[in-house]
């Protein structure tokens, strides 16, 4: 069964490489941010993979945190790093 948890991480491990080598390929902002949420959301079933595989008790509590930080991520970035639509600051100033 060990060796079912393994090719599952191995696979989720390589989703990662794979996206990580799209990003470099087409840099963007709305590209960067969905896979950072990408990452994390694979790096929590990589640790609940890893975790269930090695017989570790806390990495439940290690994937909680891993998906607390990227749902702050996505929402830090909307908030901080997207763009604003000049558009709109126009339609409210007239």
């Amino acid at each position: 069964m060990k060796a079912l948890y393994f090719s599952v991480a191995l696979v989720l491990l390589a989703t990662v490489i794979l996206g990580l080598g799209h990003v470099f390929r087409q840099p963007g902002r709305a590209e960067s941010l969905l896979a950072a949420l990408l990452f994390g959301s694979t790096g929590v079933a990589l640790v609940l993979v890893l975790g269930k595989g090695l017989g570790l008790a806390g990495a439940l509590d290690i994937a909680l945190v891993f998906a607390l930080l990227a749902a702050v991520l996505g929402v830090a970035f909307v908030l901080r790093g997207w763009p604003e639509d000049e558009s709109k600051e126009d339609d409210q100033s007239a």
